[in-house]
């Protein structure tokens, strides 16, 4: 049952101008004549901008300036030890930040541009600021489709781009969530609409004749195993965290989450999957479904969203039902696991 009391729509919209800090945030729709020139302009002089790119938006900003690296955490609130994401305009900048022996190159020939992140060493010079590797000797990069590629290309340099939102919380899939968590504390939101993808990156890492999987997303193990004939293997015990989206509790709304539910309590507010029916459904207090047809696809593409329209301070308890592992279905499982963690 769907309570009478509808959810804020955060999906869709990016309200003109935010002063919630010292900044005044500008929304600029992407379709605008010149939005690559103010978003570069904007990127050149050290602001931050929400980026939509295909996967969710990012917290953009110039990888080899110190400074705009240093205002990415401070707006997340991120720790400094949790480095980021560098995305690159193709595979000759890509070149001069990292060492990409054959099995590199192959990914990138398979997989860019698009949702996968290959973290290697740091090439000799590289112009990126070590703050934005969070002082490990490699370097997580990506190519990105679409209009941040684009800017990238314009602005001549990497961006350091983290997902939109404050640390730990929900991933950004469109311009108002953006503003709703970082309005104030960056200097611009470029507005395309909802992410594509709706999921972050795959990040995976060559090691020892193997691919260490980091994070699992939108690339899945077959296809990277495909694609090199390595073998996915999980990072070893204790290695510490070598990319984004590893810290245990992460993607956290305000209300508790619990998972795999088999009996849904009068009052949850319930994420469904495909159609069959949750016992005690009728007394959910709201229900989203991320995919009625059961498609992995669909159902990743709108996780982020149904999160995010529950991550209110008066909603205690969201419910979801079980979701399948396989294919995709790792990855939502992932992202849900670090949702449902105790927070740290």
């Amino acid at each position: 049952m769907t309570s009478e009391r509808a959810a804020p729509d955060v999906a869709s919209v990016c309200l003109g101008e935010a002063r919630a800090g010292a900044i005044e945030t500008t929304c600029l729709p992407a379709e605008s004549d010149d939005a690559v020139e103010r978003t570069v302009a904007c990127l050149r002089g050290g602001g931050l901008v929400g980026l939509p790119t295909e996967t969710v938006y990012g917290l953009a900003g110039d990888a080899t300036n110190g400074e705009a690296v240093a205002r990415i955490f401070e707006a997340k609130g991120r720790p400094r030890f949790n480095p980021l994401i560098c995305h690159v305009s193709d595979r000759d900048m890509a070149a001069r930040l990292a060492v990409f022996d054959d099995m590199a190159r192959a990914l990138a020939e398979r997989f860019w541009p698009g949702p996968l992140t290959i973290v290697l060493p740091q090439a000799g010079g590289t112009p990126v600021h070590p703050l934005t590797t969070g002082g490990l000797a490699t370097i997580a990069l990506r190519q990105p489709k679409g209009i941040a590629g684009d800017i990238i290309a314009r602005l001549g340099r990497p961006l350091a781009a983290p997902s939109a939102n404050p640390s730990g919380r929900v991933s950004a899939t469109s311009a108002g969530q953006v503003m709703r968590g970082l309005g104030g504390r960056i200097e611009m939101i470029l507005d395309a609409g909802p992410s594509e993808l709706g999921l972050e990156s795959t990040i995976v890492k060559l090691e020892r004749g193997r691919l260490v999987l980091l994070r699992a997303g939108l690339v899945g193990r077959e296809a990277l195993h495909e694609a090199t004939g390595l073998a996915v293997v999980a990072p070893d015990a204790g290695s510490g965290i070598e990319a984004p989206g590893q810290l245990r509790s992460h993607y956290a709304p305000h209300g508790s989450v619990r998972l795999d539910v088999t009996q849904v309590e009068p009052g949850d507010y319930l994420i469904a999957f495909g159609d069959a029916p949750v016992p005690g459904a009728d007394g959910a207090a709201e229900i989203v479904n991320l995919s009625p047809s059961g498609d992995l696809r669909e159902a990743a593409a709108n996780l982020f969203a149904a999160l995010a329209r529950f991550d209110r301070p008066e909603i205690a308890r969201i419910a979801v039902a079980p979701i399948p592992q396989e294919g995709l279905g790792e990855a939502i499982n992932d992202r849900l696991r670090r949702a449902a963690a105790p927070r740290d």
